[in-house]
């Protein structure tokens, strides 16, 4: 069996993870705009490379699941369901953000702070939990 899904799972939360904490330090610099500052260009690369992470997250965690006959199944599916709709909301505010001509500190503290990004940050630690406890192992047992 290909650990593809489980590997590009990984890439992508740990692409999430980075960008969050690099925000964190963004946002304590006391920044009114990112336009010509390291610091800056840095930020929209890390919001970029967010808003491509997200692209179709839930779709590979579904994919994940079907691929390695994760128990219950239907426990599952009802938990990507709920992180749909947090990636598409997390997403979204990056994709605002990302939008403007001019990103302050003060906007990526906004961001940091959403409950929306917050939310999908949540849904990828238990999801990193859950691969580190060997997931398949676990929980590919029929259920009886």
């Amino acid at each position: 069996m290909s650990n593809a899904p489980r590997d590009e799972l990984r890439r992508r939360g740990d692409a999430i993870e980075e960008s969050y904490e690099f925000m964190l330090a963004f946002a304590a610099q006391g920044i009114a705009d990112d336009g010509g500052s390291k610091s800056g260009s840095q930020l929209r690369r890390f919001l970029e490379r967010s808003d491509e992470a997200l692209t179709g997250f839930a779709d590979l965690v579904r994919q994940l699941v079907d691929d390695e006959s994760l128990q219950p199944a239907d426990r599952y599916r009802a938990f990507i369901d709920v992180l749909a709709r947090d990636a598409d909301a997390a997403q979204a505010a990056i994709q605002l953000v990302r939008a403007q001509p001019k990103i302050s500190s003060q906007l990526v503290d906004n961001l940091n702070a959403s409950i929306h990004l917050r939310a999908l940050l949540t849904d990828l630690f238990l999801l990193d939990e859950l691969v580190k406890l060997g997931i398949p192992d676990v929980m590919r047992t029929p259920a009886s």
